[in-house]
């Protein structure tokens, strides 16, 4: 456990250290649209094709659902953004294909698995813009949410994709002050739009902006998780805390660290927990390189070894070339190595391994 804790000291450093308005790359809101009237419209769309050199013998890249078919030209995510906006309702529809709705929204029934976004809000406060929305939201938990176009990599790291990406019920937007944000959020469950066991949930977002360069974000979740497929869970609890920074027209970097524990009836307390950083440098204002290294943990909570052998727990260290090829589509090749200290992947004899390597390119647009 060393070298985990580590890297969790490393990046508090950095949380510490570090000195137009910085984006939350957790929520969608950066894609540019077309406004006739109060309506406005936009479109993205996502390709990739990717290679595993351990050859899934399910085509699918284990662990993932994000961009996560192997050998194959697919779309990641699709979608079509409609929003409407007056001084005091607002509405947005974002219905969405590809392979990551059918890997994410597996659990969701009929027309709900094309769900990306589906809102209804009221502003109850026109003085301190407070608001109130009901339906399908965007997660904020971590830095990374299903919508490439604003991360510094390609590829997600192992913390979005193991907390939700989406969430149903009801949130309410009430800013504290020039710089701090702050949200309540009363909700049907664990990424789940249909409630599965009739019990809501609690979830809080502080979103902290010191300066121009910097954006602090906490998140919290409490509910109880007991369901069909896991009759003796009860109390999931979850905490995060991530850090975006912009220092120049050079060079921004990113990281997250989290942990959620999940209690079990009369057989104690399971956790998971990761931590992770990313660094891009502009080489222009076309080509930039990203980095990343990462390190997860999972007693069985999301992630269960594929092998049998041990709980799932595996670093990542890649890099992602990216350029823009035009102000709105960007082409990115990315390599990605996973090493854990068990056998938690197959090679491609089909044997257990440490090691697996993934390389995948993309080309992103919207408009």
């Amino acid at each position: 456990m060393r070298s985990p804790i580590r890297l969790v000291t490393i990046l508090c450093f950095f949380f510490t250290a570090s000195q137009g308005q910085i984006i939350n790359t957790a929520t969608m809101d950066t894609l540019e649209t077309t406004t006739i009237g109060h309506l406005a419209v936009g479109g993205y769309m996502d390709t990739y094709f990717g290679y595993n050199f351990n050859k899934p013998s399910s085509g699918t890249i284990p662990y993932f659902v994000s961009s996560n078919r192997h050998d194959e030209m697919n779309i990641n995510l699709a979608y079509i953004d409609l929003r409407y906006k007056s001084t005091n309702f607002r509405a947005r529809f974002v219905p969405g294909y590809g392979t990551y709705m059918n890997a994410n929204y597996a659990n969701e029934i009929g027309t709900l698995k094309n769900i990306v976004e589906a809102t209804a809000g009221l502003r109850l406060s026109a003085k301190r813009n407070i608001w109130v929305d009901v339906g399908v939201f965007t997660s904020p938990y971590t830095n990374e949410s299903p919508f490439s176009k604003d991360h510094l990599m390609y590829t997600r790291s192992f913390a979005p994709e193991n907390v939700p990406y989406y969430l149903s019920g009801l949130k309410v937007s009430l800013p504290l002050s020039k710089k701090v944000n702050s949200f309540l959020y009363l909700l049907n469950g664990w990424q789940v739009i249909q409630d599965n066991n009739r019990n809501k949930s609690i979830g809080t977002q502080l979103e902290y902006r010191p300066n121009k360069k910097m954006l602090f974000n906490w998140d919290t979740y409490m509910g109880n998780n007991q369901n069909q497929a896991n009759p003796n869970w009860r109390m999931r609890y979850f905490t995060d805390l991530y850090w975006i920074y912009k220092y120049s027209d050079r060079f921004d970097a990113t990281a997250c660290v989290y942990i959620g524990f999940q209690e079990r009836l009369g057989a104690g307390t399971l956790n998971w927990w990761q931590a992770n950083m990313v660094g891009r440098y502009h080489f222009n204002d076309m080509l930039s390189l990203s980095g990343r290294i990462e390190y997860f943990s999972d007693d069985g909570i999301h992630l269960q070894s594929i092998t049998g052998i041990g709980n799932f727990n595996s670093y990542s260290t890649g890099l992602c070339l990216n350029y823009k090829a035009n102000h709105n589509a960007l082409l990115r090749v990315e390599g990605r190595h996973f090493f854990s200290p068990d056998q938690v992947y197959f090679n491609e004899n089909q044997n257990p391994t440490q090691n697996s390597t993934w390389l995948i390119t993309s080309l992103t647009a919207w408009f």
